[in-house]
């Protein structure tokens, strides 16, 4: 059963200056698995990512590097942020670049609607600058400095000191949004999630809202602003508009129509952009404000915040050429709380990829399959009329693919992959308790061994389905294994804890452990 409405959804736009490491990945593979389950559970779904290329950090960069700035994003995305999808098999369905001609067309259209409105005006401006941030800090992001930064005023962020820029700035009437805004978070309490995050943005709104400068002077590296061109837009504006861009807006109204209003996962560090400046924006413009924001906490290594700059940013192959993509995307979707912060570790990584993937998943999958090769030629066999335990199987999959599905839907892979994870448990069990090897000496007990193996490959086969937005790769090779009918991935999803879909009669194959041992060095 689908859900009949669109289901379109978004990472950040990532800067392409900052090279990836494992909290881009955490971001990116927890979006393409809430989309693969939507897309498989037959919803309407589109699953966008992409780069924000404009800024005054990026034309630093560039100049640092002895080229454009154009050049300097086209060599940092092909060599760096494509790849990223590869490596942890990310499946979007557009990549949008802020440098694209289709998305600076839209945004000058947007900005223009709203300067016609009224919504946008010009003044001076004179407040402290983080360039990493892109953004003019409040008071709360501002510390003194200590050490070779002592007496200047950094950011709180990026522990650098800021700057003190002065310039005539094209300014958006945030102020004006205020009680609409507010209105917004009462009227939908479930419009930026979690909790935390929501009451974080209501005590922010809540203490007054000045209005946004929306437009820089002092370079020129960004999209002109349409009725004065000796101004750029400001990069935030540039980068929020592409959600609604790279859906057609101001060109194709009929796509836009079907996808817009989109679901927005982001890190916490910018969940005031997206939760206030971006539906205000919305609002001027007549439009329908996302359906959603969801914040995620940070990655934390060593107990910091995942950083490049501060030398504890762990690029995802040193992951994924150890362990491969799905236990990558297995780990950081399970291990760590969706929306709360989580702290990595090798140690831990190594220890849930052995416990949970190589012992639990992967050797059920293993000994199943070989034993229905062993005793039954390789052919999956007719079950006999189920007993309790049999049927307590059944439940268990029922159950864990209902409760999968909800999670899924409330944002929460993490509470998904531990409901799906009762089954492994279950049928571990149900294995050790049966004892097939044991009821396989004794012709009497043919029967039995039919029915415990066949409820083991139909358990599998569940797992296989349900697993398949988590871990790709290994569930369709088990599919294949399996010998099962279709495409994995066009398996009914919401339909996956129907007992009874695995034919009785279908040949397995081999099947070679799914996560083989990792020799861990000294």
């Amino acid at each position: 059963m689908t859900s009949g409405g669109s289901f379109y959804i978004t990472t950040p736009i990532y800067y392409p200056s900052d090279l990836p490491h494992i909290g881009h990945g955490y971001t990116s593979v927890a979006v393409d698995t809430l989309a693969r389950w939507h897309r498989q559970a037959g919803d309407d779904t589109w699953m966008l990512t992409g780069t924000d290329e404009h800024g005054q950090k990026m034309l630093r960069a560039a100049t640092a590097n002895g080229v454009t700035p154009q050049e300097w994003v086209d060599k940092l995305v092909e060599e760096s942020w494509f790849p990223l999808l590869k490596t942890l098999d990310v499946a979007n369905d557009d990549f949008i670049r802020t440098t694209q001609p289709r998305h600076e067309e839209r945004v000058k259209k947007f900005v223009q609607a709203l300067y016609d409105s009224g919504y946008i005006y010009a003044g001076e401006y004179e407040a402290l600058y983080c360039v990493g941030c892109e953004e003019f800090k409040p008071e709360a992001e501002i510390v003194d400095g200590t050490g070779p930064f002592e007496g200047l005023k950094v950011c709180a962020i990026h522990s650098k000191p800021l700057e003190l820029l002065q310039e005539k700035n094209y300014f958006f009437k945030l102020s004006e949004f205020q009680d609409r805004l507010l209105e917004l978070y009462r009227s939908r309490p479930d419009f930026v999630r979690p909790d935390s995050a929501r009451n974080e943005v209501v005590s922010f709104v809540r203490s007054g809202l000045k209005d946004l400068s929306i437009s820089r002077s002092a370079f020129d590296w960004g999209i002109r602003v349409p009725w004065d061109e000796s101004h750029v837009i400001y990069v935030w504006v540039d980068a929020l508009l592409n959600y609604a861009t790279a859906v057609g807006y101001g060109d194709d109204p009929a796509e836009f129509e079907r996808r817009w209003p989109a679901y927005h996962v982001v890190g916490k560090d910018i969940l005031r952009f997206h939760a206030v400046i971006w539906p205000a924006m919305l609002m001027a413009a007549g439009l329908e404000v996302p359906k959603g924001i969801f914040a995620h906490g940070w990655l934390l290594v060593g107990g910091e915040k995942m950083s490049k700059s501060k030398l504890t940013g762990i690029a995802p192959t040193e992951i994924t050429d150890v362990f491969g993509s799905d236990a990558y995307r297995f780990y950081f979707l399970s291990a760590i709380a969706f929306g709360q912060d989580g702290s990595f570790s090798w140690e831990d990584l190594s220890a849930r990829y052995q416990a949970e993937l190589a012992n639990g998943f992967g050797n059920l999958a293993s000994r199943t399959i070989a034993m229905i090769g062993r005793y039954f030629d390789g052919v999956v066999p007719t079950p006999g009329e189920p007993t309790e335990l049999d049927l307590r199987v059944q439940r268990t999959v029922a159950d864990a693919a209902t409760a999968a599905d909800a999670a899924m839907t409330a944002f929460r892979p993490d509470e998904a992959i531990s409901a799906i994870w009762t089954i492994v448990d279950e049928l571990n069990g149900y294995i050790t308790e049966n004892e097939p090897w044991a009821l396989a000496k004794d012709d009497a007990n043919r029967e039995r061994l039919s029915t415990v193996l066949y409820t083991a490959a139909e358990g599998l086969r569940a797992l296989a389905v349900l697993l398949s937005p988590v871990m790709p790769q290994s569930t369709a090779t088990l599919w294949g294994a399996l010998g099962a009918p279709g495409e994995l991935t066009a398996q009914p999803l919401r339909e996956a804890g129907t007992w009874g879909q695995l034919p009785a009669g279908t040949r397995v194959g081999t099947l070679a452990p799914l996560f083989p041992r990792v020799e861990q060095s000294a």
